[in-house]
C-alpha cells in the first residue's frame, strides 16, 4: 500500500511580471513546453505592471515593487494522459472562477521529465469598468517619488532650472489615469494559500483515475511535520534527507502518542514548545543551521515519549475500572443492523420504529478490529524500547579495558533494537493505510466517531427493546447472505425429499 502523498502547491511574489511570463511561456527558454493560456491580452500585463511600479513608488515603501504573483502547481504524472491544452485550460479557468482575476499560465515538465507541472501567474487587481482619468485644472508639480507638491519653487534647484527626477503636468494635461482597481488584500494572507491548496487538490483528486494516487494537503497546525522534496540534482539533497529523516522520526512518535491516548492538544504543545518556538528563536539569533533542527527534533521526540510513558501509566492503574466498559461495548453482535427498519401493520403504527444505525456507526465493528491491531503493534513497540533501554544500561555499566568484545556485541545488539522499532513504528501508518486512511490520526477521528454513534444506538436498541419486547431485525449485509443461504438449502432439501419421492414411485 502506497504512502498517501500531499500535494505541492507553491506561491511566489513577482517583481518582474512581463520577464516571467515570457520564461514561462517561450519555447525557447523552456525545454517542455506543453501548452499555455491567457484569459487576456499581454497588453493587460504591461499596463499592471506600469501601475504597481507608480503605485509603489508613491508609497515610499522600501524593498521590491510586487507586480504580481505565481502559483506552482504539481500534478500527477498520470496527467500526462490529459491533452495538454483543454488541461491547462481548465485549471487556469478554475481560478479565474474563484476569484475573478486574469491569469496567464504555462503546463511544463522539467528536463528529466519526473515533474509535471503548471506556471499559473495572477493579478493583484483588476480592470476598472471605466478608466478614472483626472485632468489638471492648473500647473501641477511633481518631486522624484512621483508625489504632488505645492509650489514650483520645491523642484526648482539653486540654478532656478527643475531638478532631475522632478515634473511639471501643464494645466489640461492629463495628471492621473487609473485603469485598476487597488491590491486585493486577501492574496496576501495565509488563508488565501491553504484554500488554494484545497481547491486545487480536490480538482486534482477529480480526475485521478486510481483511488491510491489521489493526494491530500497537509494541515498547516497539524501534529505531523512535513517532509521535504527533493529535487533531482538537488546540490542540498543530504541535507534534505537527513532533515526529512528528522521529521519521519517525530511523525513515528506521534503516531505511538495518538495510539496510546495522547490528547492532540498535549501532542500540539510538545510540539509549540519544542520544536516550533526553539526553531524561530534559533533562526533569529543564528540563522537557519540544519544540526541545530536536528537536535532540537531529537529533544521534542523525548519529550514526547515521556508523555506517552506517563499516559500508559495511567491507563495501567484504570485498567480494572475499564474492563466492565469494554466488555459492554464489544460490537461483534450487533454489526449487520445498519439501517434496519421495522416494517409495522395499521394495528402496530402506535409502536415506535426500531432505530437505524448511521453510516459510520456501521463501520465500527471494522474498525474496532484495526484499533486493536494498532494497539497490539504500539505494545510490542513498547516492549521493544524497553529491551533497548535496558541494552543501554548495560552498556553504559560495563568499564574497564579488557571489555571491547562486550561493549561491541552490546552496541550491535541495541542497533538491531534500533533498526527493529523503526520498522516496527513505520508499520503502523500501513495498517490503517490498508483501509483507506491515509494518517492515523485521520483513522483515529473516525473511529472515535463511529465508538461513539455505535454507543448511542446500542442505547437506543436496548430502549426501543424494552417499550416493545420485540427484538431487532437485522437487514444488513451478511443478515442478507445468510437469508439467501438458508433459502438455497431449503430448496436443495425439497430437491433431495422429491427426487426420493419419484425414487420411491419407480421401485413399486
Amino acid at each position: 500500500m502506497p504512502i498517501g502523498r500531499n500535494s505541492f502547491i507553491q506561491m511566489t511574489k513577482l517583481s518582474n511580471v512581463k520577464g516571467r511570463i515570457t520564461y514561462i511561456s517561450s519555447h525557447a527558454k523552456q525545454e517542455n513546453l506543453y501548452a499555455v493560456y491567457e484569459t487576456t491580452e499581454r497588453k493587460f500585463w504591461r499596463e499592471l505592471a506600469k501601475c504597481n511600479q507608480e503605485e509603489f513608488a508613491k508609497s515610499g515603501t522600501e524593498g521590491k515593487c510586487i507586480e504580481a504573483r505565481e502559483l506552482i502547481i504539481a500534478l500527477p504524472e498520470s496527467f500526462t494522459e490529459y491533452q495538454p491544452d483543454r488541461l491547462l485550460q481548465l485549471f487556469t479557468n478554475h481560478f479565474k472562477q474563484n476569484y475573478g482575476t486574469e491569469c496567464i499560465a504555462a503546463l511544463h515538465h522539467n528536463k528529466r521529465k519526473t515533474n509535471y507541472h503548471i506556471h499559473l501567474i495572477f493579478a493583484e487587481r483588476k480592470l476598472l469598468d471605466e478608466p478614472i482619468i483626472k485632468i489638471a485644472s492648473r500647473n501641477m508639480f511633481y518631486d522624484e517619488n512621483g508625489k504632488h507638491v505645492r509650489t514650483k519653487k520645491e523642484i526648482l534647484g539653486e540654478d532656478g532650472e527643475i531638478r532631475e527626477g522632478f515634473s511639471i503636468v501643464k494645466k489640461g494635461e492629463v495628471y492621473e489615469k487609473k485603469l485598476f482597481t487597488a491590491k486585493d488584500e486577501r492574496f496576501k494572507s495565509n488563508s488565501f494559500l491553504d484554500e488554494v491548496k484545497h481547491s486545487y487538490t480536490d480538482l486534482i483528486n477529480i480526475y485521478v483515475q486510481d483511488e491510491k494516487q489521489k493526494l491530500q494537503v497537509f494541515e498547516r497546525g497539524s501534529v505531523y511535520l512535513a517532509t521535504k522534496k527533493i529535487g533531482k540534482n538537488n546540490p542540498k539533497a543530504q541535507e534534505i534527507e537527513a532533515d526529512n529523516q528528522k521529521r519521519r522520526e517525530w511523525n513515528r512518535a506521534v503516531d505511538m502518542a495518538l495510539i496510546s491516548g495522547v490528547p492532540e492538544p498535549k501532542i500540539m504543545e510538545v510540539k509549540r514548545k519544542e520544536i516550533t518556538e526553539p526553531i524561530r528563536e534559533s533562526i533569529a539569533r543564528r540563522g537557519n543551521r540544519p544540526r541545530l533542527f536536528s537536535r532540537i527534533v531529537t529533544v521534542a521526540v523525548e519529550a514526547l515519549e515521556f508523555l506517552i510513558a506517563s499516559v500508559l501509566f495511567k491507563k495501567l492503574r484504570e485498567v480494572p475500572n475499564q474492563t466492565e466498559q469494554t466488555k459492554t461495548e464489544h460490537p461483534e453482535y450487533v454489526a449487520e443492523n445498519s439501517m434496519a427498519v421495522v416494517k409495522t401493520t395499521k394495528e402496530e403504527k402506535a409502536e415506535p420504529e426500531q432505530p437505524k444505525m448511521t453510516r459510520l456507526a456501521s463501520k465500527y465493528p471494522k474498525l474496532f478490529k484495526v484499533n486493536k491491531e494498532l494497539e497490539e503493534q504500539n505494545s510490542a513497540i513498547q516492549k521493544k524500547q524497553k529491551q533497548l533501554s535496558a541494552k543501554k544500561k548495560e552498556l553504559s555499566e560495563v568499564k574497564g579495558w579488557f571489555k571491547g568484545r562486550k561493549k561491541k556485541e552490546l552496541q550491535n545488539e541495541i542497533d538491531e533494537l534500533k533498526s527493529q522499532i523503526r520498522d516496527m513504528k513505520d508499520y503502523l501508518p500501513r495498517i490503517v493505510q490498508k483501509i483507506g486512511y491515509r494518517s492515523v490520526q485521520e483513522f483515529l477521528k473516525d473511529f472515535k466517531a463511529s465508538q461513539t454513534e455505535y454507543s448511542q444506538y446500542r442505547t437506543a436498541i436496548e430502549k426501543w427493546k424494552k417499550e416493545t419486547g420485540k427484538e431487532p431485525v437485522a437487514h444488513g449485509i451478511r443478515a442478507k447472505l445468510a437469508e439467501k443461504k438458508q433459502e438455497i438449502q431449503n430448496e436443495q432439501k425439497n430437491k433431495q425429499h422429491t427426487h426420493s419421492q419419484n425414487k420411491d414411485r419407480g421401485a413399486r
